[in-house]
């Protein structure tokens, strides 16, 4: 059998990987500059383009012109097989599901983060930062990776992984959704104050505060999707009226 030499681009596509790793870079974080990336690792830059490329199509890395690199958010197996897989197949059959996970972190989510220690508070404060990218796709990985971030302070690995499960689930049910709260300035503003106010509430040890800032939030994603979901349906049933011209067609048949 021959094996073929690893290919340069691979090569440092697994220093990347293991760059991010060793710095803890979360869902929504940005790279390093390309120049000072391809310096620490020593490479050219022409080669840590290719291998970043190569992490962009894998679904590693979020890559947007002018404005950086940024980790995407991934899930474990653990999650995928034993809460993600059962529910998506119930969300196929009826959407409406997602409504009963919204409802479901109103319950896990207000009991979490209220042994937050500084490293964890640490790292609520750089997830909540880049949750103000204002590009809607890495906006909208942020906040999930804002409220995993919550879930970690716990430090119950059952909450973790269950809410690491949801995520899955509403990363691909409603991330058009969620991506357009971020499109529209009043919600975005809304968002950004609700999540300061989690926030504040955690970095103060405030765990009363933080369950009702925490339980507002959800409220308002709760409505605004419910909101979104409305409004689209509303359009799908607008495009399918007839036209003037079928109807004129039907009164001369």
């Amino acid at each position: 059998m021959i094996v073929m030499p690893r290919r340069l681009s691979d090569e440092i596509a697994s220093r990347v990987r293991a760059l991010i790793e060793e710095q803890q870079l979360e869902a929504g974080m940005k790279l390093p500059a390309e120049r000072q990336l391809a310096a620490l690792l020593g490479v050219s830059r022409n080669s840590l383009r290719e291998a970043l490329a190569t992490l962009v199509s894998e679904g590693v890395l979020l890559s947007r012109r002018g404005g950086g690199t940024f980790v995407r958010w991934q899930h474990d197996d653990w999650s995928e097989q034993n809460i993600v897989q059962p529910l998506k197949t119930l969300m196929e059959n009826d959407p409406d599901y997602s409504f009963d996970i919204l409802e479901a972190r109103h319950a896990i989510e207000a009991s979490t983060a209220w042994r937050a220690t500084d490293a964890d508070k640490e790292k609520l404060k750089a997830c909540f930062e880049a949750t103000q990218s204002d590009n809607p796709d890495i906006a909208s990985q942020a906040d999930v990776r804002f409220h995993l971030a919550i879930a970690e302070a716990s430090h119950n690995v059952v909450l973790l992984q269950t809410m690491r499960g949801f995520f899955d689930l509403l990363q691909s049910s409603v991330k058009q959704s969620r991506q357009r709260m971020y499109l529209v300035p009043p919600v975005f503003a809304q968002l950004t104050e609700q999540h300061q106010a989690v926030l504040d509430a955690i970095l103060k040890g405030d765990a009363d505060a933080a369950r009702k800032a925490m339980m507002a939030h959800l409220g308002f994603v709760h409505t605004t999707i419910k909101r979104f979901d409305e409004d689209q349906a509303g359009q799908a049933r607008i495009t399918r009226l007839p036209g003037d011209h079928d109807i004129s067609r039907e009164n001369k048949a």
